[in-house]
């Protein structure tokens, strides 16, 4: 009965599924500034030795931090449903992401540095990950199942949208003044370091609705052992449950693939830009700004694209676009060029996610959904590792970062190749 309550449809209002869209405004200032556009090529052209070498340092912590999501958020998302509420676990990995980014303020230009600077980068992608977990499985009960795909989408769009306005804000207050404001030192780079406290206060402040507002699943009785038990030997069962559902299972293994392509792009398109064409940071927020405008375009746009043609051709046009998108970038000299073909990547990148989302809402068995909802965080992250791995090892083999982003293209073709005998019960539905 408590399997099937943590997956009961909640009387949401429209202002709930409102606060519920506001924790990806607020969380995804972390990736955006910090992961991709600052705070990585920060790390690579002024803390690490050199720039090959601080790429594959960071490549290989972003590696160490997918991993553990990938071990730790299966058996926790597996207690949590035993235990009733979600909300405050998002509540404990928020804060701890929260702390972890603000502490990065400390990370002064130096190669000495190095080993604590990854290690906290990665403990915070690590709680932004796993708090994602319990996030997305609350979509499927916040509404109808003929609306997963928009919400979805809006969620993604306001992500992008909160990613857009804290690098406007990290732009023009922090990076581009001269003097910096605050009495900021521009030598130690104060004015770009001091964007990770203004993450870490976006998140803390705009995540407050969703913990007011959004409506969770009642706790539950059990006590925490038993709840700790119990969540064990149903992680067991669903991993036997799964092979009865091939088509879960192809979808699983689908995504697990494409999505280490998209992760992978994401996480070092800041650094690609600022070592492949010589970005320098004013550059690279302001093209950052450009590709979450795009970004959040395609989010809001494709939600209604994904509940209209289905999950499945949603992800198929995204990736497919985002792999010649992807090839034409491998071959380009000028920035010129960087800028017209780098900026469209943003329209597929939200619509790939927010569908993936949306489809594993709809292709779950209802009493099954929160335990898929493990699964299909694991496919997430079980072999993340192996994306940035694969072009922080081809990088720094080839001491090319041009050859290294080549990698990334073999994950969205053979993700694209697995997904394609999957059926997609929404584009049935309508035939």
């Amino acid at each position: 009965m408590e399997a099937r309550q943590a997956g009961a449809q909640l009387e949401a209002t429209p202002w709930q599924r409102f606060a519920w869209c506001t924790l990806d405004w607020a969380n995804s200032a972390f990736p955006t500034v910090v992961i991709t556009f600052v705070f990585a090529a920060y790390f690579t052209k002024a803390v690490a030795a050199d720039e090959v070498t601080g790429t594959s340092e960071w490549a290989y912590a972003l590696s160490l931090s997918a991993l553990a999501v990938a071990v730790a958020s299966p058996i926790l998302g597996a207690i949590a449903d035993k235990a009733g509420r979600r909300k405050p676990w998002i509540g404990v990995f928020s804060v701890l992401c929260v702390g972890a980014t603000a502490v990065l303020w400390f990370a002064a230009p130096d190669p000495s540095n190095v080993l604590w600077v990854l290690a906290f980068v990665a403990l915070a992608n690590f709680a932004f990950e796993t708090g994602m977990v319990f996030y997305n499985a609350m979509l499927p009960s916040l509404v109808p199942p003929d609306k997963v795909g928009r919400l979805s989408g809006w969620g993604w769009g306001f992500g992008y949208a909160g990613g857009l306005v804290c690098l406007v804000i990290s732009l023009l207050v922090l990076v581009q003044p001269d003097p910096p404001l605050f009495g900021l030192d521009k030598e130690t780079y104060e004015p770009v370091r001091a964007t990770a406290l203004l993450v870490a206060g976006w998140f803390a402040v705009f995540c407050i609705p969703f913990f007011l507002f959004v409506p969770d699943v009642p706790a539950g009785t059990l006590p925490a052992s038993e709840a700790v038990r119990q969540g064990l030997h149903t992680l067991l069962q669903t991993f036997r449950r799964i092979r009865e559902h091939r088509q879960i299972a192809l979808f699983l293994l689908a995504r697990m693939i494409y999505t280490d392509g998209l992760n992978t792009m994401f996480s070092v398109g800041g650094i690609y830009a600022a070592v492949t064409f010589g970005m320098t940071f004013d550059e690279i927020l302001l093209f950052g700004i450009a590709l979450n405008v795009t970004a959040g375009i395609g989010a809001f746009v494709f939600g209604w694209v994904d509940d209209w043609i289905g999950a499945k051709r949603t992800i198929l046009i995204a990736v497919g676009a985002l792999t010649i998108l992807g090839a034409a970038l491998l071959v380009i000299e000028s920035k010129t060029l960087f800028w017209v073909i780098a900026l469209p990547l943003g329209l597929f990148f939200g619509p790939a996610q927010s569908a993936s989302r949306s489809l594993m809402a709809r292709v779950a068995p209802p009493h099954l959904r929160t335990e898929m909802f493990g699964l299909y965080a694991l496919s997430g992250k079980a072999t993340a590792f192996l994306g940035p791995a694969a072009f922080g090892f081809v990088t720094a083999m080839a001491d090319s970062q041009r050859v290294g982003l080549a990698t990334v293209l073999v994950f969205f073709v053979v993700g694209m190749l697995l997904l394609l005998p999957v059926r997609d019960p929404q584009a049935s539905a309508k035939r």
